[in-house]
């Protein structure tokens, strides 16, 4: 099922970034603005950390706006599948409560708070994210069609905007486009588009 990505975020640099990177994706909107101001949509992407703790950024905005409610059964589900801590590049849909609203796609992108700006993290869960969605629709009777979807790795993480657009846009560039055959080739041609955080951090790569 194809799904429309509604990226959300009031930082002006990263709505420019973003609108430079995804410019050649469909089904992409992009709204500068709080996800409280966004009416349709299905799911939320919490751009969390591994112990479900939805106390800081935008997940205390979600938080606010679902209620604590999804915080503990958000931490519930971490203790029950994941013995307690949520690895960074996994990502799980859970109901929000909320019939306007109804799913969450709960995504860390780093353990605890910290800095990713050298880190591939924002690619490893955008990906992640979109994969679930994924396997969402395949055995769900209520799919997920429209995904609200803040910046990755922007805030206390401290990735620059263009790289985290970058990292973002390639994972749902890469999505959109599944190989029909996997071979070592395929594999460094993948790698080499991710790299590390722009190779460590230490130059802005460009787009292309």
């Amino acid at each position: 099922m194809e799904i429309t990505l509604v990226l959300v975020d009031p930082f002006k640099p990263l709505i420019d970034a973003w609108q430079e990177y995804f410019a050649d994706l469909p089904r992409v909107e992009i709204i500068h603005d709080y996800f409280e101001k966004v009416d349709e949509y299905d799911c939320m992407v919490s751009a969390a950390n591994s112990f479900g703790l939805m106390d800081g950024g935008v997940d205390a905005a979600i938080t606010k706006y679902f209620g604590t409610q999804l915080m503990q059964r958000v931490q519930q589900h971490i203790i029950t599948d994941y013995l307690g801590e949520q690895p960074v590049g996994t990502s799980f849909i859970i109901s929000t409560g909320n019939e306007q609203h109804p799913w969450l796609a709960h995504t860390p992108t780093m353990r605890v708070p910290m800095g990713i700006s050298r880190m591939d993290y924002v690619y490893v869960a955008m990906w992640a994210m979109l994969r679930a969605v994924h396997l969402h629709n395949q055995g769900e009777q209520q799919p997920i069609k429209r995904v609200v979807c803040p910046g990755l790795g922007t805030g206390t993480g401290g990735v620059h905007p263009k790289e985290a657009a970058r990292q973002m846009a390639l994972a749902y560039e890469n999505y959109l486009n599944p190989p029909l055959s996997i071979s070592w080739p395929y594999a460094d041609k993948r790698q080499q588009q991710v790299r590390l955080g722009g190779d460590f951090g230490l130059h802005m790569p460009t787009k292309g």
